[in-house]
């Protein structure tokens, strides 16, 4: 194949990869909107209702896992263009359960095949961004945002329409298999060749990739990690993902509801902040490559959350709802690459779990990381809400929002372990 070929599938491969990700936003955004005619339907209670969706927690953790090893088995594309047909086509269960044990069987199904794709796709994206010589992991995630948003308004407007669940769900189902089936074609691994050394690789020492200011090692290296145990900066790294992400549900949570009943709002004026900040997130995302590149990851997040934590401060000691949902839009600009930029570092560094034959590789187990992140960012949705609702019975809920700040404090404290960025190399796509 020459060179203009192998440049043009390399820019299909990456123009079908943010297609993947805005497939991931669309399917359970759109899911979100018919959960009350769901329960309605089945006749459940709201404590019904919570176990049901615990159904996406219990299929989705032990797939992240899962996925993580089949992705450093059979390489991240190939289990993006698996997962994201099934994960398409999962999406029209919850229409079809007739009662609370179907419904819970459904969305566990529904909850194991997002989260083997969030491994996957995350995994490949890590691949194609050192590939490309740049950061472009926020742009992906700007993708899901955007997704996200058609999702919620499709099923917003299904709803309005009166088509029933399992009619949205089965169309949603269809065009988006097919699609994704179509999309997962052109796909491609990116070769080992094509990736610039690993800095903590010897072949590094020499490299036009090494930076000037790092030290060369004297003498042999052979020490790796011990197996079964994953490195503490992976787990600060987790830890800085799990902060930024249970900023972001509470904000999702519990934006609203403080508008609403802390500040008095109108339920026009309550939604509305939802909607703000979830469009600064999606604009945030989609602008973030360009600010990593240019201040680095570690500064994007420093000053990000730097932002996310003044402006949530100045929501709660607002006495306006419209400064509140403006303060909203803030948060949300000033978090959102921060995610995608973790997971990107996390890509960067080894999981604890090298194979034997090249311990200083940290392509050698990928997905492992990636896997590890987004699994305890995953933790953050499910802890936070619940968290935060339990401050907020015990003193008031502005009190408790104050963890808000708090989780942007130790978000600054861990960026600087996302370091300078990807390892730059050739560039191999322009996308």
């Amino acid at each position: 194949m020459g060179s203009t070929q192998k440049e043009t599938a390399r820019r299909r491969g990456a123009t079908a990869l943010y297609a993947v990700f805005f497939i991931n936003g669309l399917v359970l955004a759109g899911w979100a909107p018919r959960i009350p005619q769901i329960k309605a339907d089945l006749g459940l209670t709201e404590a019904e209702l919570g176990l049901a969706l615990l159904g996406v927690a219990l299929g989705s953790l032990p797939a992240m896992a899962a996925a993580g090893v089949l992705v450093n088995r059979f390489g991240s594309h190939t289990v993006v263009r698996i997962t994201v047909v099934w994960y398409a086509a999962s999406i029209v269960l919850p229409g079809l359960a007739r009662n609370l044990a179907g419904l819970v069987a459904s969305l566990t199904v529904l909850g194991a095949a997002v989260g083997s794709l969030d491994v996957a796709m995350n995994t490949h994206a890590v691949e194609v961004e050192r590939g490309s010589g740049r950061s472009r992991m926020s742009s992906f995630h700007g993708l899901y945002s955007a997704g996200a948003l058609a999702g919620a308004l499709l099923g917003t407007a299904c709803a309005a329409l009166g088509l029933t669940p399992l009619a949205q769900f089965a169309g949603t189902a269809v065009v988006t298999a097919a699609t994704a089936c179509f999309v997962g074609g052109a796909l491609r691994p990116v070769p080992r060749q094509e990736l610039p050394p690993h800095r903590n690789h010897p072949s590094h020492r020499n490299s036009p990739h090494r930076r000037n200011d790092q030290p060369r090692r004297v003498g042999p290296y052979r020490r790796r990690p011990r197996a079964g145990r994953l490195p503490l900066r992976l787990l600060l790294l987790s830890a800085l993902g799990l902060s930024v992400l249970m900023i972001e549900g509470a904000m999702t949570d519990w934006g609203s509801v403080y508008l609403a009943g802390s500040l008095h709002a109108g339920p026009g004026v309550a939604g509305t902040g939802y909607a703000v900040f979830a469009l600064a997130m999606m604009a945030g995302r989609l602008g973030g490559d360009r600010a990593a590149g240019r201040l680095g990851p570690a500064r994007t997040v420093r000053y990000g959350a730097v932002l996310s934590g003044c402006a949530a401060l100045t929501a709660l000691a607002a006495g306006d709802p419209v400064v509140a949902v403006a303060a909203y839009g803030v948060v949300g600009l000033g978090i959102a690459a921060s995610f995608p930029l973790v997971v990107s570092g996390a890509g960067r560094y080894p999981s604890g779990t090298n194979r034997a034959d090249d311990p200083y590789s940290s392509r050698s187990t990928p997905g492992t990381a990636v896997a590890t992140v987004t699994s305890t960012g995953y933790l953050a949705f499910l802890a936070g809400p619940p968290l935060i609702g339990s401050l907020a019975s015990a003193v008031s809920l502005r009190a408790a929002l104050l963890v808000v700040p708090a989780l942007a404090v130790t978000a600054v404290c861990l960026a600087p372990l996302l370091g300078a960025g990807p390892d730059r190399g050739q560039p191999t796509d322009e996308h």
